[in-house]
């Protein structure tokens, strides 16, 4: 029988795969070594110090790791020697490391070290000068695509973890991160985990018992299966994050003061979970990080994503509940029957009107580094956020307040927005810096319209459509006057600095 010949192409295929199989495997990694202060052998950890020290040219990724310790936890000599090598390494990785140590000095979490000592090495490896501004560099870096070591996570951790031991658990190296985070923006806020306390299950009140509160104070209002609930913000200016139940609905009710945003999570997520949430103590571009308390993830507070934890690529979502800023007087008037925070929420605040950020919500600028920034509005305008469809439009409260009625179209849904009633503004006493008058936004409410055209009746809660029929505006639906309901949609007020960091990319009425 003759020989039958392989093609050549096969031929080759066949050999490489013998070949393949025949050859020794590869050597398994090397174990991970324990991290520097772990180590308690004096001798053991002196060489490795001294292994991280030595050399020239690029540092391996073992010595990246090991320099990082040795700036944050050895001596200012030794610590000079790693940045020494550090700067003739040239290694740009350290920008943020020295970034952070810098945010270290000034909350002294270093060892009483000057940001100063932070600036040389820093203008080696970046070109940069911003001096021992700590805002400013991180501003910078965070329009770069610069990278930090391997190990970073862990290492902020630990390093924060010197105020709270909590954020050794938030940031770390093991936790599953979204692809949209850059850990070397996540900043402390201030206070410890759950140093801004949540109102979890929360006392209220009928309104004739709420005694300490008065007509034109703003209030978030939800109304959720013929339930009405009112969360005044002297409370909620205090705890940030109210876990409750509306209607039979667990919601959480997550208040970023810093990006002026209010947003009502339904907390029965996707995966068929029901979440808790605290205040994790944590910023992202000044904007609230918050956590469940069942995995310890931390949550964008905006997005309402998972961004670092255990939940991070598992799709889970969780459903957003329209709610609106308006006066008590005028939510008690739509809803006599109303329940409203109790005072007494078992922790000592002042609350009084302002008390907790007069200064922040009248003072132009912000507190916190944001990179991501936009200059079609003023940073600290106040915008409404429509999500419908999944698909968020930002909407200047300005002009909302001119227009009183606008007819629009977002992610394919036919919308009209209603704005008709006036500013709201406060005039408030900071525990800080005194008086002050500031805007607290504006009443703005959304539905779907399928393909009607409305304008603003004869008073800010009756519409007319195309065809001349009043429809009125309530916190459940737009209604006809033959009982035909158009759905409520979901938004929510914010800064544009805070909706701009994470939606560069939305659309803007009266910029597209």
């Amino acid at each position: 029988m003759p020989m039958t010949r392989l093609p050549t192409g096969l031929l080759m295929i066949v050999t490489a795969l013998i070949v393949a199989a025949c050859a020794p495997a590869p050597p398994p990694p090397e174990p991970a070594l324990p991290l520097l202060p772990t180590i308690e052998d004096d001798e053991e950890k002196d060489a490795r110090i001294e292994a991280a020290l030595e050399g020239e040219g690029p540092l391996t990724d073992q010595q990246a790791i090991d320099l990082m310790y040795i700036l944050s936890d050895e001596s200012i000599t030794v610590a000079q020697r790693a940045t020494d090598r550090i700067v003739a390494a040239e290694d740009e990785r350290f920008i943020a490391v020295y970034i952070e140590l810098m945010r270290g000095d000034e909350i002294v979490i270093t060892g009483f070290r000057s940001p100063n000592s932070r600036v040389p090495p820093l203008q080696a490896l970046s070109g940069q000068e911003f001096g021992p501004n700590w805002a400013e560099w991180l501003t910078w870096y965070g329009g770069t695509e610069l990278a930090p070591p391997p190990g970073f996570l862990t290492w902020k951790g630990r390093l924060l973890g010197r105020i709270d031991s909590g954020f050794r658990t938030f940031i770390a190296d093991d936790r599953a991160a979204s692809e949209d985070l850059r850990p070397e923006e996540i900043v402390w806020g201030g206070v410890r985990v759950d140093g801004i306390p949540s109102l979890d299950d929360p006392a209220h009140l009928l309104p004739d018992e709420a005694e300490y509160i008065t007509p034109d104070e703003p209030v978030f209002g939800l109304f959720i299966n013929g339930e009405a609930r009112a969360y005044p913000l002297r409370i909620m200016d205090w705890h940030e994050m109210s876990n409750d139940t509306i209607g039979g609905v667990p919601i959480a009710l997550a208040y970023c003061t810093l990006c002026g945003s209010a947003i009502a999570y339904d907390r029965r997520a996707s995966d068929g979970n029901t979440y808790t949430f605290g205040s994790s103590g944590l910023l992202y571009r000044s904007n609230k990080l918050m956590y469940d308390r069942e995995t310890n993830t931390l949550w964008n507070h905006l997005t309402g994503e998972p961004v670092l934890g255990p939940l991070v690529g598992t799709g889970v979502e969780m459903d957003i509940w329209p709610v609106v800023l308006t006066s008590w007087a005028e939510w008690l008037e739509r809803h006599p029957d109303t329940l409203v925070l109790n005072r007494d929420t078992g922790f000592s605040r002042p609350y009084e009107l302002g008390a907790a950020y007069a200064g922040y919500f009248s003072f132009e600028g912000i507190w916190f580094p944001v990179a991501q920034r936009n200059s079609i509005l003023e940073d600290k305008d106040q915008i409404f956020v429509l999500r419908a469809d999944e698909s968020p439009k930002a909407y200047p409260l300005e002009t909302l307040r001119d227009e009183q009625v606008v007819n629009d179209e977002v992610g394919g849904v036919e919308v009209v927005l209603v704005a008709a009633r006036p500013e709201i503004l406060v005039d408030g006493v900071s525990q800080r810096s005194g008086p002050a008058t500031y805007s607290a936004g504006s009443e703005v409410r959304a539905y779907a319209r399928d393909g009607r055209s409305f304008s603003l009746g004869d008073d800010p809660d009756t519409l007319i459509d195309e065809n001349g029929d009043a429809w009125q505006v309530t916190d459940s639906a737009l209604v006809g006057p033959d009982g035909t309901e158009l759905e409520r949609q979901s938004g929510h007020l914010a800064y544009w600095f805070g909706f701009f960091a994470f939606f560069p990319t939305a659309p803007v009425y009266g910029f597209e």
